[in-house]
């Protein structure tokens, strides 16, 4: 039985991934520092193949690293406000982490590195259709950190220490630690509630999307290819079907929610657009995506009016940090000599 380590298995690709590989008959060991707390991942079924350890990517030890098969490299400040609230910090967590976490797992001998990268490193991308070779226009903090770890990690791949970059379309659908501010779920969430949908930019920009089931499941390929076939490689994944504008998007909600009403606001800080090819996942690693956007709207809309699922701080990703950052100042004004009482 293999075991991979999962850097950032308690956040929301992270807790899919856990899920998918346990089902699939692997051991986990997952490293992370559980923000949003471990009993999420403690309830999941075959949870006695699953190890839990506290640590910072950023203190990661050797024997955090050692005795698996493969890491996935899923830690970091996600999203682009969730980066811009502190860039020093971002930087050390999403670049020094990852640094230090691959160069003990290459001097301890783990064969194989995955890391979670992003396709918003295409950043203003516009219309045309951007593959693995194309130009990075990357427009965000967040962006511009998974790029500096890209070029370290493949400048380390070896034919002993095989790498490969997942540069994921953005997820939707239903997770264990559930996120409700990403385009599909945040969407859903506002049809179910406000019966409204707010789409900014007017909705033009371009957006790949792919459900986190369909993302573990183009991980565990990558685990289980040969390395002659992912070592030293880049793989967008997603499917060149789910290519969409934000309205369309929208148009879809309002499809499965046939009493929402769509406003398109002409502007939206967000500047990201890119149309993304998926051919080369598809063509080498025989990946083809099986969730649907409509199946995961039905699937979110039906957890949300069940109350299986809720829209609370901890799923709105900057919300949280702020709120634990609110919660730090407050209690080092109030404490004295580390206690509060």
């Amino acid at each position: 039985m293999k075991t991979i380590l999962i850097t950032g298995g308690g956040g929301y690709l992270g807790c899919g991934l856990t899920r998918h590989l346990l089902e699939q008959g692997y051991a986990v060991r997952v490293v992370d520092r559980f923000f949003f707390g471990r009993e999420i991942l403690e309830r999941l079924p075959d949870s006695e193949r699953l190890e839990l350890v506290r640590q910072d990517t950023r203190e990661i030890r050797e024997k955090d690293v050692g005795e698996v098969d493969a890491v996935v490299d899923m830690a970091g400040i996600s999203n682009d406000p969730s980066c811009d609230l502190d860039p020093a910090i971002t930087a050390d967590v999403n670049l020094g982490g990852c640094v230090r976490t691959a160069r003990l797992a290459q001097e301890i001998g783990v064969p194989k590195y995955l890391y979670a990268s992003s396709c918003s490193v295409y950043g203003s991308g516009g219309d045309a259709l951007v593959d693995e070779g194309s130009r990075l226009e990357p427009v965000s903090l967040y962006a511009r950190t998974k790029i500096e770890a890209e070029e370290f990690l493949l400048a380390q791949n070896d034919e002993d220490f095989c790498v490969t970059v997942m540069r994921n379309a953005t997820a939707y659908g239903l997770s264990p630690r559930m996120r409700f501010d990403l385009a599909i779920n945040l969407m859903t969430l506002h049809a179910v509630r406000n019966r409204r949908i707010f789409v900014l930019g007017g909705g033009r920009q371009w957006r790949p999307i792919v459900h986190l089931r369909d993302i573990a499941r183009a991980f565990q390929i990558a685990i289980e290819a040969p390395e002659f076939m992912v070592g030293g490689e880049i793989f967008n994944v997603g499917s060149n079907e789910q290519n969409y504008q934000a309205r369309q998007i929208a148009q879809m909600v309002r499809e499965v929610l046939p009493h929402t009403e769509i406003s398109l606001v002409p502007d939206d800080p967000d500047k990201r657009s890119y149309r993304v090819d998926f051919t080369k996942i598809a063509t080498t690693l025989g990946f083809q995506p099986e969730v649907t956007p409509v199946a995961a709207i039905e699937e979110i809309a039906e957890a949300l009016e069940r109350g299986d699922v809720d829209d609370t701080v901890s799923t709105r990703t900057v919300d949280y940090y702020r709120h634990l950052l609110d919660a730090q100042r407050l209690l080092e004004e109030v404490s004295i000599d580390g206690r509060v009482f």
